[in-house]
């Protein structure tokens, strides 16, 4: 199968996805050679809790986008150069192996970020980021999905961004399913439409820990409590 069936076969296969209640999802930038598309949603669960299922995605990546067909295959070592890997079962020439991505960056209940180009873009000469950030909220975690991909692809960017948007929003969607569902938005969520400089203007501040709060400071402003009406 060549590069463009492969494409629109993705397109076909992510068509029908919806996100989870209170998830917000946008292709945020575009160009000739690249694209950025971000993923929010807010869950119950503690950011510890996060951070461990994070850790576990057999319990959460889809079993669709995987060269086994089955999520019991997936691995992730989250440790700076571990991989988030898939076996491959023995077909009669012995086991076989996929990377999907590698870790570049691990700060336990605050930040995950990957390299890697998923899918059919594994076979482009592009370079795929994918960033997990988690905030602290007053009614569990703030939950946002970065991918960055730019590089040389042999289909144009306006055909495979919104199916990519759409597949990274079904792995959000699956982690806050894992963690008990998305809960519905307390605010506006503005974090989607926030420009990629502005996303990466706290860790430009350098590594200390008022860097990465900057760094995920789009995430969640200020949520109010519920209030008892609402309860």
């Amino acid at each position: 199968m060549n590069v463009k069936k492969m494409m629109a076969a993705a397109i076909l296969a992510t068509g029908g996805l919806t996100l989870a209640p209170g998830a917000t999802a946008k292709v945020i930038d575009q160009s000739e050679i690249g694209f950025t598309v971000a993923h929010t949603a807010q869950v119950a669960a503690a950011p510890a809790d996060v951070w461990k299922m994070l850790r576990m995605p057999q319990n959460w990546w889809s079993k669709d986008h995987s060269w086994s067909g089955d999520a019991a295959n997936f691995w992730l070592d989250s440790q700076a150069g571990g991989c988030f890997c898939e076996k491959l079962p023995d077909t009669g020439s012995g086991l076989g192996s996929v990377q999907h991505a590698r870790i570049l960056f691990a700060r336990p209940n605050e930040l995950l970020r990957l390299s890697g180009a998923f899918g059919p873009l594994q076979g482009e000469a592009l370079s795929g980021t994918l960033t997990i950030q988690i905030k602290q909220t007053p009614t569990g975690s703030a939950l946002r999905f970065d991918y960055v991909v730019g590089g040389y692809m042999r289909f144009k960017v306006a055909d495979v961004a919104p199916a990519v948007d759409r597949v990274i929003g079904e792995q959000l969607k699956g982690l806050a399913e894992a963690l008990g569902g998305a809960l519905p938005p307390t605010r506006d969520d503005k974090a989607a439409d926030a420009p990629a400089a502005e996303r990466s203007a706290g860790e430009a501040r350098g590594n200390d820990e008022r860097g990465l709060d900057g760094a995920v400071a789009d995430l969640v402003e200020d949520v109010e409590q519920p209030k008892p009406d609402d309860r």
